[in-house]
């Protein structure tokens, strides 16, 4: 008798989308990761495996400002500060990972204010 392991479907999805979207140096990957309460982004470069830029909406060094409003507004807030730090490092387009994410609230919100920002994926 074997036992079958459980995996979380949205880790399923994520690792179907992987399959297909990569990010490279002039096109690194934008990932988005949501838990209950906060909306984290990181932009990556797959081939040499380093974080070029990173946004949240929690209050640390990277975030000197807390964001306001609702989780919907705050995950755009939090699209348009990671578009404007991965502007100032020259990278204007990125491939979007939903990371598994259905897209539609808080995922679609940060996408539009990257787009918003000003990158163009």
């Amino acid at each position: 008798m074997s036992i079958k392991k459980i995996v979380d479907p949205r880790k399923r999805r994520h690792r179907s989308i992987r399959k297909r979207i990569s990010g490279t140096a002039e096109r690194p990957r934008l990932v988005v990761f949501r838990s209950a309460k906060h909306i984290y982004c990181q932009v990556v470069d797959d081939l040499s495996n380093q974080v070029l830029a990173s946004a949240s909406d929690l209050v640390g060094k990277k975030t000197p400002t807390s964001l306001e409003g609702d989780k919907s507004n705050r995950a755009k807030e939090v699209g348009k500060l990671v578009a404007t730090r991965c502007l100032e490092k020259g990278i204007k387009q990125v491939v979007f990972d939903r990371a598994g994410y259905l897209y539609h609230g808080r995922v679609s919100k940060v996408a539009e204010g990257a787009r918003e920002g000003g990158l163009d994926f």
